[in-house]
């Protein structure tokens, strides 16, 4: 028989979930009907003056090159980060789960970059790539590869991407591990005894097994590309070289905070709030329906 919670007054549910409303209304629906008000307007630098325009900054917005040029930026990105954090974290969750002796050693090794801030992530990986000091650089160059990213639009993208990734592996390598560590070894050993190989066992039980978890961390590992990796952007690249890494997100930035454009910063974040929302929905209508419970 299933047991229901039951309240003696009406009033008792709403007071317990009044604080998590507050906080999504003060933090999320406030901020956004701001900047879907402020998308509507034209304003000085400093806020004294504004004027209605309607339509007219996000009509300006596509008809700028530059700006449609970052959806493609941002797609490229996203998709780089997403799956090669997904496919590098499952990696090392499959590594990790079949280590015996001192496995709680390089399992804190490898959730450690999860408490690294994004901007130092970015720092960090660009010190690495400087050249001619940075380490990689310098190995980079011994081999005969010359590195550029201040020039050469293809490793720029590619240093963001890997500072982008090696930031949030920790957080799916700790999903990925919890969802290994819960599948139960009778069903391993069974098919190993029917003569399954280790590849076999792997992607007819373990992978089906994992999506609920695959899943959810795509939906994570999307919006962290399309949100959280600005300040990666901005320590890094700069956006650079010339707008070749401005994601979406770098620009609501530059475009607000460097270039003064308040309206049209606006209903950039109106628009990237828009497609990561459709994304969302989209995961949620189509992938998830191959997601086995």
């Amino acid at each position: 028989m299933e047991k229901r919670v039951r309240f003696k007054s009406r009033w008792l549910p709403w007071l317990l979930v009044a604080p998590q409303m507050a906080v999504v209304l003060v933090f999320f629906f406030w901020p956004a009907a701001q900047a879907l008000y402020q998308s509507l307007l034209t304003q000085d630098a400093f806020g004294t003056s504004t004027e209605f325009v309607g339509l007219e900054n996000f009509e300006r917005l596509f008809s700028d090159e530059s700006y449609l040029a970052s959806f493609k930026t941002t797609a490229l990105f996203s998709g780089l980060v997403a799956v090669s954090g997904l496919v590098i974290a499952l990696l090392l969750a499959v590594m990790a789960n079949r280590v015996v002796r001192g496995a709680g050693f390089y399992k804190t090794l490898l959730i450690w970059p999860y408490a690294v801030a994004p901007v130092v992530a970015g720092v960090l990986w660009l010190l690495m790539f400087a050249s001619p000091y940075g380490v990689i650089a310098y190995f980079l160059r011994w081999l005969g590869l010359p590195w550029d990213h201040l020039l050469n639009p293809n490793h720029a993208m590619a240093l963001i991407v890997m500072a982008a990734v090696w930031k949030q592996i920790s957080y799916n390598f700790l999903f990925f591990l919890a969802g290994l560590q819960s599948i139960p070894q009778s069903l391993i050993e069974a098919a190993t005894i029917d003569g399954a190989s280790p590849w076999h066992r792997f992607w007819t039980i373990v992978f089906p097994l994992l999506s609920p978890t695959t899943f959810f961390l795509l939906v994570i590992n999307v919006v962290y590309a399309f949100f959280d990796t600005f300040a990666i952007v901005d320590a890094a690249t700069h956006g650079g070289p010339g707008k070749d890494t401005a994601i979406l997100v770098y620009k609501v930035y530059y475009d607000g905070f460097k270039a003064l454009d308040m309206g049209g910063s606006a209903a950039q974040s109106v628009i990237l709030m828009l497609i990561v929302v459709v994304l969302t929905v989209i995961q949620f209508r189509f992938v998830e329906k191959k997601v086995q419970y």
